[in-house]
């Protein structure tokens, strides 16, 4: 359940396969920003036409409800698997995870799409595949967008920009840190002080994060992730 829609896991009777419906919720279904935002979310699905993304199929629309109709992606997400099955990651395989989906999330912005709402219920894990879903809340890129001046209190995660995204994406790489963090202590500090992390993923976060120098796009930060473990390789050799 969201604010905009209510998704359900349904069987196709002409086909026998499972599918997910997303319904509009009767409260915005009367109004034209819901109309205009499950329309939108529709568009970008088909435009986009990714595996790691779930297609859309027939809409169903009648007088009293609005319907999307997508392929159903089994499988867990990262909120499930990290605080429902204790799952714990390493820095070596939070990094794994975090390249896979920098490189769907690389494909998305190539087709002119920020999703700005890459939370960890959104991100999941099927058959060692990962999907994104829910593009409740996805934009098209455009100039303005990118270009769009800071301010100081802005919600970095629902920009218009790549950076919301890989703003985002900062918090779903600390979750998959903070999966084996044990407090020492029960006074709260910051991740910087709480996880002991290697310097190159250290620095990443803080630019991921926007506390540095934000990355401009998502190969610069696929380039940047090689090049580290590029120089593990060679300190391993030397």
């Amino acid at each position: 359940m969201g604010s905009y829609g209510i998704t359900y896991r349904a069987i196709d009777y002409m086909t026998g396969n499972h599918v997910a419906i997303k319904q509009l919720r009767r409260t915005k279904s009367w109004t034209e920003d819901g109309k205009k935002s499950f329309e939108k979310e529709k568009q970008i699905l088909q435009q986009l036409s990714l595996s790691e993304v779930p297609a859309v199929h027939h809409p169903s629309l009648n007088e009293q409800d609005r319907f999307l109709v997508m392929d159903y992606v089994p499988g867990k997400n990262f909120e499930d698997l990290i605080f429902a099955e204790g799952m714990v990651y390493s820095e070596q395989d939070a990094m794994a995870i975090f390249t896979q989906v920098m490189k769907i999330v690389q494909k998305i912005h190539e087709k002119g799409i920020v999703h700005r709402d890459l939370r960890i219920p959104n991100i999941i894990s099927s058959g060692g595949r990962l999907h994104i879903i829910d593009f409740g809340l996805a934009c098209k890129l455009s100039a303005e967008g990118q270009d769009k001046p800071t301010e100081q209190h802005r919600n970095l995660m629902r920009e218009v920009s790549v950076t919301s995204d890989f703003y985002a994406l900062g918090h779903f790489l600390l979750f998959l840190l903070y999966s084996g963090y044990e407090p020492q202590s029960k006074k709260e500090n910051s991740w910087e002080e709480e996880l002991s992390l290697s310097q190159e993923v250290h620095g990443m976060l803080r630019r991921l994060l926007q506390i540095d120098e934000s990355f401009i796009s998502a190969e610069e930060i696929i380039a940047h992730i090689q090049s580290i473990s590029d120089r593990r390789e060679t300190t391993k050799i030397m």
